[in-house]
């Protein structure tokens, strides 16, 4: 049973930076799609993304999985026995919990969860690369090197799903997303103080991009086309194809 988030309900007099740990772990899914506008759509659509793209007897990297849904979106989607599907995390928390879950289901595609860093991974054969809102987390020097060995790893045709959320180029576009994401999160039941000091948690760690330095980084790697698909204020889902 999901419990509810109430990480931050309470006034704390030092808001330590975000990390994912046991007590996100266990809250994860409330916490997500009360923070996430269209997480549960996002998370539906990789399965139907899985049955256009990915290739029998080829690889699906789901990279920072946190408790799987994306890699048990996918292995749902597809025949069984269709591809070979490893979905990885940095945080303990999160694989140990998601290694407990996917054991719990007799799935068509078996999902391999491993504790691993997305920048030390070996991509080879890979028809599908997913990182939902994963990016955001990896330091700013890092994401050119770790989106171009994703493009190395996937074979002709194959397609990288990245979902973030971004900023805006203007200030004034930014401030009303960010506004109406508040106006979500306080209509899925978070109080002003939870808003205020997840946001504090975050600032450190979660550093958005641009959805044009996002695209103009996918290009960069060697994708040849770059979708967005998908967009609820200021978080977005983009499909590269390689």
């Amino acid at each position: 049973m999901t419990q509810k988030d109430t990480i931050f309900a309470n006034a704390s007099p030092k808001v330590e930076d975000f990390n994912f740990d046991e007590a996100v772990a266990d809250v994860f899914p409330d916490m997500i799609n009360r923070s996430v506008p269209g997480y549960a759509d996002i998370i539906r659509a990789a399965g139907r993304i899985a049955q256009r793209f990915v290739t029998k007897q080829s690889k699906v990297y789901d990279i920072g999985c946190s408790l799987g849904a994306t890699s048990l979106s996918i292995s749902r989607a597809l025949p069984a026995n269709h591809c070979e599907i490893t979905a990885i995390d940095t945080a303990q928390a999160m694989v140990d919990r998601c290694k407990r879950i996917v054991a719990q289901y007799a799935l068509p595609n078996a999902i391999n969860v491993l504790n691993a860093d997305a920048n030390n991974l070996s991509i080879t054969n890979a028809s599908l690369v997913c990182m939902n809102f994963v990016l955001q987390f990896i330091p700013r020097e890092k994401r050119q090197t770790l989106v171009n060995n994703i493009a190395a790893g996937l074979n002709s045709g194959g397609v990288f799903m990245l979902s973030e959320k971004i900023q805006s180029s203007s200030e004034l576009s930014n401030q009303l997303l960010i506004e109406l994401h508040h106006d979500y999160k306080r209509d899925n039941g978070y109080s002003e103080l939870e808003i205020a000091q997840k946001r504090a948690a975050l600032e450190n760690v979660m550093l958005t991009d641009t959805l044009k330095t996002h695209e103009e980084r996918l290009l960069s790697a060697g994708f040849s086309q770059v979708t967005v698909w998908y967009q609820h204020y200021n978080f977005v889902s983009l499909l590269a194809v390689k």
